[in-house]
C-alpha cells in the first residue's frame, strides 16, 4: 500500500507540474515570459534530469542487490533446512518430534511467502522454529557418534535461526523516504519546466499524462522490488516447497 501511495502522490504531482505551469504561463506577466526567462529555466531543468536520472538509477540499483540478496539467503535458508533434516534422519528416529515441527514451520513459511505476508516473522512461527531447537537440545547421545552428530545438529540450527532473522530484518525496503521526496521534487520541477511554453493542444496533454503515468509506474516498481516479501515483485516461495518435498520424503 505504501508503494502504491507513494507512485499515485508522484502521479499527481508530475501532472499538477506539467499541466498547471502549462495554463498559468499566460497568466505571468509579460517581463517574465522573456525568451532570456525561457532559457534559464530550460538549462536549469537540465540540471535536474541529470540529477534524477542519477537517483532513479541508484535507486533502481539499490532495489535490485536486495532483492537478489534475498533471493540467495532464501535459497541458502532452504538448503541449511534440509541439510539439517539429512543429520536429524542420520541420528534416528529420537528426532522424529523434531522433524515433524521442523517440517510444520516449513509449511507455515512457504504459505505465508505465498500470502504475501512478511513470510518468517510471526511469533507463531518463531516458536515453533524455538521447539525444534528444544527438540534437539533435549537429545540424549548414546554413544561417542552420537555426540558427534548431536553438535553437528545444533551448530546446523543455529546457523538457521541466524538466517531466518537475517530474512526478517531484511523484508522491509532499504530506500529512505526523504531520497524518494527529493526525486519527486526534482522531477516536479522538470515538468514544470517542460510545461512552460509548452503549446496548449491535446498531443501535448496526452504526452504529459502518458509520461506522468509511465515514471510513477517506474517508481512503483522500483519501491515493490525493494520490499522481497510483498507487493506485485516477490521472492519465489519454490525454494522452501523443494525443501517441503524433500523433508515429506
Amino acid at each position: 500500500m505504501r508503494d502504491f501511495v507513494i507512485s499515485v502522490s508522484v502521479l499527481v504531482a508530475l501532472l499538477a507540474a506539467s499541466l498547471g505551469s502549462r495554463v498559468l504561463y499566460n497568466r505571468i506577466p509579460e517581463r517574465h515570459r522573456v525568451e532570456e526567462t525561457e532559457h534559464v529555466v530550460r538549462n536549469l531543468a537540465g540540471i535536474f534530469v541529470v540529477l534524477a536520472s542519477l537517483v532513479l538509477s541508484l535507486m533502481i540499483n539499490s532495489a535490485r542487490n536486495t532483492f537478489d540478496g534475498v533471493d540467495k539467503a532464501v535459497h541458502a535458508y532452504a538448503t541449511e533446512i534440509i541439510l539439517l533434516d539429512r543429520v536429524m534422519r542420520q541420528y534416528g528416529t529420537e528426532t522424529a518430534p523434531a522433524r515433524q515441527r521442523l517440517l510444520a514451520y516449513l509449511q507455515q513459511a512457504a504459505a505465508r511467502m505465498g500470502q504475501s505476508d512478511p513470510i518468517l516473522g510471526s511469533r507463531r512461527a518463531e516458536g515453533m522454529l524455538s521447539a525444534v531447537g528444544n527438540d534437539l537440545r533435549d537429545l540424549k547421545p548414546a554413544d561417542a557418534e552420537h555426540v558427534a552428530l548431536k553438535q553437528r545438529l545444533e551448530r546446523r540450527f543455529e546457523t538457521i535461526y541466524e538466517m531466518r532473522w537475517g530474512l526478517v530484518e531484511q523484508s522491509e525496503g532499504t530506500i529512505p523516504m526523504p531520497l524518494i521526496v527529493m526525486l519527486a521534487t526534482w522531477l516536479a520541477l522538470i515538468f514544470a519546466a517542460f510545461g512552460y511554453r509548452a503549446p496548449r493542444n491535446v498531443v501535448v496533454a496526452v504526452t504529459f499524462v502518458m509520461s506522468s503515468v509511465v515514471i510513477a509506474a517506474a517508481i512503483y516498481l522500483i519501491l515493490d522490488m525493494d520490499v522481497p516479501f510483498d507487493g506485485t515483485i516477490q521472492v519465489s516461495p519454490e525454494p522452501l516447497m523443494r525443501a517441503i518435498a524433500e523433508l515429506e520424503k
